[in-house]
């Protein structure tokens, strides 16, 4: 019979139960002589762990961002942009066209039969 932990005839030959990690399941790790889950203790906080072929593979949950071998965090939110309009209020004044929006800018005209430049537009005579 074999000594404890180990593994097979013992007038041909006892071994561990693996030397390396391919005596293993694709998803186990060879450590001291045992095929075990190598995940325990590899990955940081909210990060998951999957093996691949014997290795320990870390990715942060979906939401997180960061190092998944140390702390992942959760993805921060877009900040949405003030939209603004440069036209409200109506900065063109009396006897004005309506405003036009140019890029960030509000341009204002006087109606055609008035004088001066908004928001002063008036008649040329009162009378």
């Amino acid at each position: 019979q074999c000594i404890p932990e180990y593994f097979g005839d013992p007038y041909v030959a006892c071994r561990p139960e693996c030397v390396v990690n391919s005596d293993c399941p694709s998803n186990k790790a060879c450590q001291r002589n045992k095929c075990i889950d190598p995940c325990p203790g590899t990955c940081g906080i909210n990060a998951e762990c999957n093996v691949r072929n014997h290795i320990p593979s870390c990715t942060c949950i979906v939401g997180y961002i960061g190092d998944p071998f140390t702390a992942c965090r959760l993805k921060p939110k877009p900040i949405e942009p003030v939209v603004s309009d440069p036209c409200d209020p109506n900065p063109c004044g009396p006897n004005s066209n309506p405003p036009r929006t140019i890029g960030d800018r509000c341009q204002c005209s006087c109606l055609p039969e008035m004088i001066g430049s908004p928001p002063n537009c008036r008649p040329e005579c009162v009378v």
